[in-house]
């Protein structure tokens, strides 16, 4: 399989190779959703969040609405993944581990939490039903209280990351919490997971939906050795069962490929279409590999001072067709329905410029309007 293939493939996979890979409407969205395995929740707002915008990418009728409705219906929860997530129902069991090892202790996070502050906080949404965050703002000196910003953020936030409260509803970046108990939809599989099939569950949603995947996208930020142990020995399963196939390629080492993908069809990629991707995309989050297969060192600047920005401070990733050809620092100014680009660096000296302005230009202006924009 050649670089390009391997290309084409991935962005198959990701739903990037086609308008509307996934149908439209609010269903569109589940299936999306279910297909990535996670959608990043991002709460920078430069331009559309990062979950509106990943989901848009893919959904050509895509309302950020749909997502809270989704939310609403029980069909997706929010927790972590490598970062807060939007994830499918279904997975809720997979969760486990982290929740119950941030309830016992053995998580490195979360100790410095007053247990007195979290039976408080238990017990009010338990009697009074769900607690909206935006309760929690201009109380931050109301010192007796656990509504008081630093302590009870802190409990509310280990009840979350433990799985005693849920988010039941987004608006915005204002979350509204709920027992548990009340959130999970009856019948949803509480058993947790052993260490073999959570590692089967890594391994299954990286493959569907990358197609190719590397051992370091695999486990990312995953420093658990016991775990690596176990997706070590699982790929040699898979490996001896004919169901994944080693990739030999200097530039992918460590790398598999799913065995049925080895000879895909012609891929229907439009060499000319633009896409404007989220740094949080879950096509571009594994830099590694990104840069590996396509060649582009990505790196978002946002959390760098100004004096060490190359680029700009949150710049989009540009992809014609296969191939990711530079990156855009763009700011939507919704209060004035103005939206202005910063920067553009286009970095693939191959492409023709004046081909791609009118495409660009339309990308934008696309882009501009998903943001609430003229452009």
């Amino acid at each position: 399989m050649t670089q390009q293939q391997m290309r084409r493939l991935a962005l198959a996979r990701q739903g990037l190779a086609s308008p509307q890979p996934f149908g439209s409407g609010c269903q569109a969205v589940l299936r999306a959703i279910e297909h990535l395995g996670y959608v990043q929740i991002d709460a920078l707002s430069v331009v559309e969040r990062a979950h509106h915008h990943t989901l848009w990418a893919r959904v050509a009728d895509y309302a950020p609405a749909q997502l809270n409705q989704l939310l609403g219906e029980r069909r997706i929860f929010e927790y972590w993944s490598h970062a807060a997530a939007y994830l499918p129902m279904r997975d809720y069991r997979f969760a486990l581990p982290r929740m119950n090892a941030i309830r016992n202790g053995t998580h490195p996070y979360f100790s410095n939490v007053d247990a007195r502050l979290m039976r408080e906080i238990l017990a009010r949404v338990r009697g009074e039903g769900e607690l909206h965050t935006r309760a929690l703002s201009g109380s931050r000196s109301d010192k007796g209280s656990w509504w008081n910003w630093g302590p009870g953020r802190r409990a509310l936030d280990k009840l979350f990351m433990q799985g005693d409260l849920m988010v039941s509803e987004r608006n915005g970046m204002q979350k509204v919490y709920d027992l548990a108990e009340r959130v999970l939809p009856t019948g949803v599989d509480l058993r947790e997971p052993t260490r073999h099939e959570y590692a089967a569950y890594l391994l299954d949603g990286t493959v569907r939906a990358h197609g190719l995947v590397t051992f370091k996208q695999v486990m990312h930020l995953n420093r658990d050795k016991a775990l690596k142990a176990a997706m070590r020995d699982l790929l040699t399963e898979r490996i001896d069962a004919g169901q994944l196939t080693a990739v030999e390629n200097k530039a992918l080492p460590d790398s598999y490929i799913d065995t049925r993908l080895l000879n895909p069809p012609s891929s229907e990629i439009q060499p000319g279409r633009v896409q404007l991707l989220s740094p949080f995309d879950n096509a571009v989050i594994h830099r590694d590999r990104l840069n590996r297969l396509f060649g582009f060192d990505y790196r978002l600047e946002c959390y760098l001072p100004a004096t060490k920005r190359v680029y700009g401070y949150f710049c989009l990733p540009i992809l014609l067709g296969d191939r990711f050809i530079g990156r855009i620092d763009c700011k939507a100014r919704r209060a004035e329905q103005r939206f202005e680009v910063l920067s553009l660096h286009i970095e693939d000296s191959t492409v023709d410029k004046t081909e791609l302005a009118p495409l660009l230009d339309e990308a934008i202006r696309e882009f501009a309007k998903f943001n609430g924009c003229e452009y």
